[in-house]
């Protein structure tokens, strides 16, 4: 991950508001894991000169990574967005992925495209445990697409995530995690002692966070 990319982005992200810092009403992750803080970034279209950042960081990214590929895949929904907007810069196709199955027609998950024997490079918008994201991979694979790789804006940077992309032979590239995110929240915004208690005790142990405190 690019340090200077990852901070840039994690400022974009604070200024816009997609982070959200919840302790006393934590979010659960549909893995099952509670969080102090909550990370949307379904917001940044409305802000169309900070989106332009996250856009480029993703052009710089597939530019150092050397990255290959002939159609962009975005996740249905929050991840059409940026696929679309990336997609147009390049001026490469863009498909996305639906969560289910149409219920008439061709039923196909893969919309706007034949992405058979091409490569598709998955984009979300945020990965958590990557469920979600290696579903749409497995999709796009069953419709003949070769898929290497998957772009996101940000990861919690969980450990397991890493290794189920692995797994699956996908190199996750996110702009960046969630560990950049708080130093550069911790540096440039004003947080109580709660949230600063809270979100350093959740990092240290993600799963058992509530349990922790409880117990504390």
């Amino acid at each position: 991950m690019n340090e200077e990319i990852a901070l840039q982005v994690s400022q974009v992200l604070l200024d816009v508001g997609a982070v959200v810092f919840r302790p006393e009403n934590p979010i659960t992750f549909k893995s099952g894991i509670q969080s102090p803080v909550y990370i949307d970034n379904r917001i940044l279209p409305f802000h169309p000169d900070r989106w332009q950042i996250i856009i480029n960081g993703f052009k710089d990214i597939i530019r150092e990574d050397h990255m290959k590929f002939d159609v962009i895949a975005g996740v249905a929904t929050s991840g059409i967005a940026h696929a679309a907007a990336l997609a147009y810069s390049l001026h490469i196709p863009c498909v996305y992925i639906r969560k289910e199955e149409k219920e008439h027609g061709t039923r196909s998950r893969i919309e706007k495209g034949n992405v058979h024997g091409r490569r598709v490079v998955l984009l979300e918008d945020m990965v958590t445990t990557g469920g979600s994201s290696l579903s749409g991979v497995e999709v796009l694979r069953e419709e003949g697409a070769i898929v290497t790789d998957c772009l996101a804006i940000a990861t919690y940077g969980f450990d397991a995530t890493y290794e189920a992309f692995q797994s699956s032979g996908v190199q996750l590239h996110p702009l960046t995690d969630f560990a950049s995110l708080w130093r550069t929240a911790k540096q440039y915004v004003t947080l109580t002692l709660p949230i600063l208690r809270a979100v350093d005790e959740w990092l240290q142990n993600p799963q058992d966070w509530l349990n922790d405190v409880e117990q504390i």
